[in-house]
């Protein structure tokens, strides 16, 4: 019954997809700078490909930041059914494809994972023991929030390049499940090459093929084989990296790309309003404090990966997931095709929703946030009765609900892995109910 609801959700996302692309609203989100961004707009690389028709470099000015191999590969849109709509249909039918084989899965592995650590569990805690039939839905879920998630659809429908990436993310993710180091590498290396930031993401993928190699459900993260493990991984995502990046060389001729690339998401000289935090805080700042900010504010996109790995060595799942949404708040060009990538792995937690706090709230932020966000945006720019503080205001809300969201899953998961361990009556010696805090 599941795997037909599979099928089901599956068309109806398509549907859906199908019937909005016959409508003006695709040229509207291709419009929108909370779907896409200078480094994931469609019509960036049309303006590369014309760019090169005339035997001009895309890097020469400052109009093209996508990476040569992708020009040269994102060609092949124009000779799909319906072009280019087309080709981001079939990326979001590829991408609902291996979200469920990602939730087969990692049930598979939640299943034996559990198994191993069960007869450590509290005799109490049976009420959060996962069961075969509550996780037979999870493939359901997954691919069903996708379908209709409208940060999902809005992504499709504005052909934006971060549908891409994200696919590039998932075949990583689902490599990574399933056991595959060089599969896992080559796509976290596709991803890094695209968009730099998944470059993190290689700390939980050799953090997990450690723990594989040892075939244990707790090993030394410090012993001699761990050591060669980490080695292994980090030599293949280099080597897979380093060839990208040598093959751009290749087909330019030069290293002009680097800068137009890598040197733009890092340096951020484009301010146009985005749903990020860079481009007000650059607009009001004094240029001889730029560098030293730009710095700070990149380091929030990388620096929480050591503690956070300290913490979840032994989880490396659910920190690529944390790295995956802590990535898309600090990046510096996000859009909602980032949230469409961590609300699609949302489902996989769905195991610790009953201890998250603040759902409410967060929803009516991202509601609030996502319909207010071109309503002021609307009235800052073309009607003149609002300024800057209107728009970056809705930001803001929907950077810190996106902070909420994320703090509240990590609070929920370590919750619940407490009460796993330490049964789900907590009392203190006189009998009365205890208070849980987790430091």
């Amino acid at each position: 019954m599941a795997s037909a609801g599979v099928y089901l959700v599956g068309f109806l996302g398509v549907l859906i997809r199908v019937v909005l692309m016959n409508t003006n609203l695709p040229k509207w989100l291709r419009s929108r700078n909370e779907v896409i961004t200078p480094i994931t707009s469609w019509e960036k690389v049309e303006e590369g490909f014309s760019l090169q028709r005339q035997l001009i470099s895309p890097y020469t000015g400052d109009l093209f930041h996508e990476t040569p191999l992708a020009l040269r590969s994102l060609k092949i849109a124009h000779y799909f059914p319906y072009r280019v709509s087309g080709f981001f249909m079939i990326i979001d039918i590829l991408t609902m494809v291996f979200l469920f084989k990602i939730a087969a899965s990692f049930v598979k592995y939640l299943l034996c994972t559990q198994e191993k650590e069960k007869d450590n569990y509290s005799s109490k805690a049976k009420p959060l023991i996962l069961t075969e039939y509550y996780l037979s839905w999870l493939p359901l879920t997954v691919v069903g929030v996708h379908a209709l998630s409208p940060f999902s659809i809005m992504t499709t429908l504005a052909s934006s390049t971060a549908a891409v990436t994200n696919l590039a993310v998932l075949i990583a993710f689902y490599n990574m499940v399933i056991g595959n180091r060089v599969l896992c590498t080559l796509f976290l290396a596709i991803a890094s090459y695209q968009t730099l930031y998944p470059m993190v993401f290689i700390v939980p993928a050799a953090l997990h093929f450690c723990k594989q190699s040892k075939k244990l459900a707790s090993v030394s993260y410090t012993s001699r084989e761990s050591i060669y493990s980490y080695v292994e991984t980090l030599s293949l995502f280099g080597t897979f990296l380093g060839l990208l990046v040598g093959f751009s060389f290749l087909v330019e001729g030069n290293w002009n790309f680097v800068f137009s690339t890598y040197g733009f998401i890092l340096n951020v000289p484009d301010l146009t309003p985005n749903i990020g935090v860079f481009w007000y805080f650059f607009t009001e700042m004094f240029d001889h404090f730029r560098t030293l900010f730009v710095c700070v504010f990149q380091l929030n996109a990388v620096v929480y990966t050591l503690p956070l790995a300290i913490k979840f060595s032994e989880k490396p799942f659910f920190l690529l997931y944390v790295l995956i949404f802590l990535t898309s708040i600090f990046k510096s060009y996000p859009s909602y095709g980032d949230a469409a990538l961590y609300f699609s792995l949302l489902p996989l937690w769905s195991h610790v929703f009953p201890y998250m706090r603040n759902t409410l709230v967060v929803c009516g932020m991202y509601i609030c946030s996502v319909v207010l966000a071109p309503i002021l945006y609307h009235l800052w720019i073309f009607a003149g009765s609002a300024n800057a503080n209107f728009y970056f205001a809705i930001t803001l809300v929907y950077s810190t609900a996106q902070i909420f969201l994320v703090t509240d899953v990590i609070f929920a998961y370590l919750r619940r892995e407490y009460d796993l361990y330490h049964g789900t009556e907590h009392l203190n010696p006189d009998g009365t109910k205890a208070r849980i805090r987790l430091d």
